[in-house]
């Protein structure tokens, strides 16, 4: 049951992404270019009902749908080194590709196949980066 309807959110996600234009790499271009104010709405209007529905969840104890727990939110580690680092990664593979990941995988979903080089760098990425995080000196 979590399954079907995790696969039905994703896939209204996914559509919701690519008609809404975010997937599209003019758009994400326009984004470093300060043109496209489209995106900025979006991801604007998206931290503000994400802090929203972040407070109303921990003010109000909201249990988990599925498995009637409640819904935790752990503090975060201090430090400003690996927002830096993680922030200039992800910022530089997001400009390079023109896609961060919720729509690399709406792209793959509209049949843009190239996309799939992208999608395995990023596996590719992750992976090392799950390889060496304990090494990290922060």
């Amino acid at each position: 049951m979590k399954t079907i309807v995790f696969f039905s959110v994703g896939v209204l996600f996914g559509i919701t992404l690519y008609m809404s234009e975010v997937s599209s790499w003019f758009q994400t271009f326009g984004i470093f270019r300060f043109e496209s104010f489209h995106m900025f709405g979006v991801i604007g209007s998206k931290l503000f009902f994400n802090d929203i529905i972040t407070f109303i969840l921990k003010k109000l104890k909201i249990q988990s749908f599925f498995d009637i727990a409640p819904i935790t939110f752990p503090n975060k580690e201090k430090g400003w080194k690996r927002y830096l680092f993680g922030g200039i990664i992800f910022g530089s593979s997001w400009a390079i590709s023109g896609a961060c990941p919720n729509p690399m995988i709406s792209l793959l979903g509209a049949g843009l196949f190239p996309i799939v080089i992208v999608i395995g760098s990023a596996i590719i990425g992750a992976f090392s980066y799950g390889s060496i995080q304990y090494k990290l000196p922060y």
